[in-house]
């Protein structure tokens, strides 16, 4: 599933393959895949004639801001979105969606002026398209927040009623954006804490661990090629056990998603 490292992955690709090459056309048939009432009316006159001259991220959000002041196109790649330019996909594994080269499954293409194609292809349809998204909505980039960033991103809510678990607070894109689920466990298992634990109840020196490790294994992610390359992913089955120690993982719906962990050191 697309995480932080699967659309930096993809931001790489098009800063390197899509930027700089004038648009001719737009294709956008699928109108639910355009969200925030834009329609495929809207999107030629928009953007063709212009050219892509940034590729940026936010969280799991790719922003490619146009030329000569033009829009920002947002992608959001959803559970199973990839980006393809040219033929050519930013990722070529994503666990749980399926990697086939379906045509049917493109949802959204820019067609350049030199034949060449920019193209999100994206089987369960959970992605979507728009102009100039809004970014108040989201916290501050997990690759790039400051200890102090993160230390606001973990407090309590004034208006929250019970404590929030420590993973549901690192998957909450409002706080923090770009941590998934694969990427959350892996975390919190480097990390040595609990998933389950109140996210308000870590101390000085367990909040700068989870800082360090929270951007070390990010760019380990982005690194070795995806957010299902933690050393913690091969055991996240029943009967699984810790890499680090043996024990048997404890498994557990925490902020909706299956989680794994190990009940010795994550404390």
């Amino acid at each position: 599933m697309p995480e932080l490292a699967e659309v930096e992955a993809y931001r790489r690709l098009a800063e390197g393959s899509a930027l700089a090459r004038p648009i001719a056309a737009v294709e956008a048939s699928d109108a639910w895949y355009l969200k925030g009432g834009l329609t495929a009316e809207a999107l030629t006159p928009a953007l063709v004639g212009r050219s892509l001259a940034r590729a940026e991220r936010q969280g799991k959000l790719l922003l490619l801001p146009t030329s000569d002041d033009g829009p920002v196109l947002g992608l959001r790649f959803g559970m199973s979105g990839r980006l393809i330019v040219d033929g050519t996909a930013g990722v070529d594994d994503l666990w749980y969606a399926s990697n086939r080269d379906e045509v049917r499954w493109d949802r959204f293409a820019l067609v350049f002026a030199d034949g060449g194609r920019l193209v999100m292809r994206d089987p369960r349809r959970l992605g979507g398209v728009s102009l100039d998204p809004g970014l108040s909505r989201l916290g501050p980039d997990a690759l790039t927040i400051t200890l102090g960033q993160l230390r606001l991103a973990l407090a309590p809510h004034r208006a929250a009623g019970a404590a929030v678990a420590l993973k549901a607070r690192l998957m909450d894109q409002s706080r923090l954006a770009g941590v998934g689920n694969l990427a959350a466990d892996e975390i919190l298992w480097r990390a040595a804490l609990d998933p389950t634990r109140p996210a308000s109840s870590l101390a000085d020196t367990e909040l700068r661990r989870l800082h360090r490790h929270l951007r070390a294994t990010l760019n380990d992610f982005i690194e070795r090629g995806g957010s299902h390359t933690g050393e913690l992913m091969a055991e996240r089955h029943p009967g699984g056990r810790c890499p680090k120690d043996g024990t048997a993982l404890v498994r557990a719906t925490v902020a909706t998603r299956s989680t794994w962990w190990c009940p010795k050191h994550q404390r």
